[in-house]
């Protein structure tokens, strides 16, 4: 699987990675197994970087990572978490639950320091105390070699252009925002190749939304949106393939994002994307599917606190 440099970090990651959330049974009921399966396969088939965060199953997935990972040389695979985020309303950003949150995530996954940790959903919160209080006390647990490189996580494109803008970090991960519907992400690459930090993109399926798979009932897609999506895998599905496919395909194609994060507890599923990600994207179904998905480009909710939000946003979702 084709390597890219993260940034200025020196180090290289899969342009497919592995995303530990499945672990946690944040979508479906899980085989244990299975799940240890998956991991496996990821590796294997060349994903070399794991990531994980101790709201995903509310400490599930570190839990079940760490013996999922045991055994196997540490120098093999990149690994990292997050902190701040603990449950769907719960938020500690202070810097006593910085330290704490990276310690407990080290003795759950059985390393001594993790590669990358990321401020997780920061848009929740109020930024002053990101800036003031979380990321100095990230940089002091870095300092410990505990972390290896520190970054942030979330949904809005503002927040990386508020946050940067006043404290320099590592990498940044965005979901939702590169795929075959949204490319907002895209739009700040130039930014954040000025600063330096390395740009992770996620979800290149929006939650099912750009799949052929029927949508969960939590999707927060409108039915206006849901209908195009409807659209574009039936145009898929008459060409015999998944629309989930092409937007795999399409998220990993651009250089400029160094990964793509995406993750299953099916180690079946997670061996036919690496399948998918070896195969040359079909550019004239590619045109096709863009032009049918042309009314929802670009669509987005909000997420978080209104002012951490880009403006734009369907608020009726």
């Amino acid at each position: 699987m084709e390597l890219r440099p993260l940034g200025n970090t020196g180090i290289e990651l899969s342009s497919l990675s592995f995303g530990a959330s499945s672990l946690g049974a944040e979508f479906r009921q899980i085989d244990i197994n299975e799940a240890m399966r998956a991991v496996h396969v990821a590796l294997d088939r060349g994903m070399n970087f794991v990531d994980t965060s101790p709201f995903y199953g509310r400490g599930m997935s570190e839990v079940l990572l760490g013996p999922a990972l045991k055994g196997i040389p540490r120098d093999n695979y990149y690994l990292g978490t997050k902190l701040g985020r603990y449950d769907g309303a719960h938020f500690d950003f202070s810097a006593k639950r910085v330290v704490e949150s990276v310690d407990v995530s080290l003795h759950r996954l059985g390393v001594e320091y993790l590669d990358i940790c990321l401020m997780h959903d920061v848009e929740f919160v109020d930024l002053k105390q990101i800036v003031e209080e979380t990321i100095p006390a990230l940089r002091k647990v870095k300092e410990q070699g505990k972390v290896r490189f520190i970054g942030m996580s979330g949904y809005p494109m503002k927040i990386f252009r508020e946050i940067l803008s006043r404290e320099p970090l590592d990498l940044v991960l965005s979901y939702n925002h590169y795929t075959l519907q949204n490319t907002m992400f895209g739009d700040i690459v130039p930014f954040l190749k000025e600063q330096g930090v390395g740009i992770m993109n996620a979800a290149p399926f929006s939650a099912r939304l750009l799949t052929n798979a029927p949508l969960p009932v939590w999707h927060r897609a409108p039915e206006h949106v849901k209908a195009v999506a409807k659209a574009a895998s039936d145009r898929c599905i008459a060409a015999g393939i998944d629309l989930a496919q092409l937007a795999l395909q399409y998220s990993i194609a651009n250089p400029d994002m160094t990964t793509c994060v995406t993750g299953s507890a099916n180690p079946d599923r997670v061996g036919q994307w690496v399948d998918w990600a070896e195969q040359p994207i079909d550019e004239t179904l590619l045109a096709e599917v863009q032009e049918i998905l042309k009314p929802i480009h670009n669509w987005f909710y909000i997420e978080g606190r209104p002012e951490n939000n880009d403006p734009g946003a369907d608020l009726d979702c």
